[in-house]
């Protein structure tokens, strides 16, 4: 305990120090300017790589002492800097999530293509661990896709979870009163049994939400109709399954991402990345 007994009182004494103290900055935020760096090469023009890691989420990740700018507002900030640079001849999006909100992968993939359309740049997803449902859907835009031979990928659906306390809360002997002003707006409450009418219409949004994203596979990918049956059962395939049933065009690793970047774009073999 005393190892932290120290931290709210040094705080406070810099809280009461007021503008004649520096800023002190924990962690980077949205306000924060991108760094670039290179990895390899020296000629332009270059290639831009950009990371998307983790739950895809338009919110702040939250911090211990500061929240940190979110998967979407991260690369979306990163995707208006890349437009004002001229020299980015292709963009290389390494993904390595499980998905998100329905709402937060679509902006990302809207922002994504949108950023092709502005600009003309190739894109190529690089598929690390896992691209699953939304990992996916923000992989639609890119005019190749290559998968890590052990990457786990598909589940092209949307799924709504809905936890009920029912059970629990009649052992606790507890019990909830809602005042409404419509039937149907404390739909999805977890404090109540579903009526069949609400089942009804939550399964008529999820499978009109996961419709979108199948009609949206078929503008970006060539899909043959037994390949889509296999597809829309939402499951998750691996790289070999993937690549034979259209949802990737390559089996590779970050090498042969770049290497696939370079040939869209007509880039030299030492294009800074």
């Amino acid at each position: 305990m005393k190892t932290w007994f120290w931290l709210p009182a040094a705080l406070a004494v810099l809280m009461m120090l007021g503008c004649a103290s520096p800023k002190i900055r924990l962690f980077t935020d949205s306000s924060d300017p991108y760094e670039e760096y290179t990895l390899e090469g020296s000629a332009t023009p270059k290639i831009l790589v950009l990371q998307a890691n983790g739950t895809i989420a338009e919110g702040p990740e939250r911090g211990l002492l500061r929240d940190r700018p979110g998967l979407v507002p991260d690369i979306v900030s990163q995707l208006r800097l890349a437009e004002k640079d001229d020299a980015i001849g292709a963009v290389v999006l390494k993904i390595d999530s499980p998905g998100g909100s329905v709402t937060a992968s679509d902006v990302l993939y809207h922002e994504l293509k949108a950023y092709k359309e502005k600009t003309g740049v190739k894109l190529v997803a690089d598929f690390l661990r896992h691209a699953d449902s939304g990992g996916y859907y923000i992989a639609l835009p890119a005019d190749r896709i290559v998968a890590h031979p052990t990457s786990i990928t598909g589940s092209v659906g949307v799924v709504f979870l809905q936890p009920k306390v029912t059970g629990l809360m009649e052992k606790l002997g507890v019990g909830v009163d809602v005042s409404k002003s419509g039937a149907q707006k404390d739909m999805g409450s977890p404090f109540r049994p579903s009526t069949d009418e609400e089942r009804r219409l939550l399964q008529d949004l999820t499978e009109r939400l996961g419709e979108r994203f199948v009609g949206l596979l078929q503008k970006h990918r060539t899909i043959s109709p037994e390949a889509l049956a296999e597809i829309r059962t939402a499951r998750i395939f691996l790289a070999e399954e993937a690549l034979s049933l259209g949802l990737v065009d390559r089996i590779g690793y970050v090498d042969d991402a770049l290497q696939t970047a370079r040939q869209l774009a007509g880039l030299p073999e030492d294009a800074r990345v």
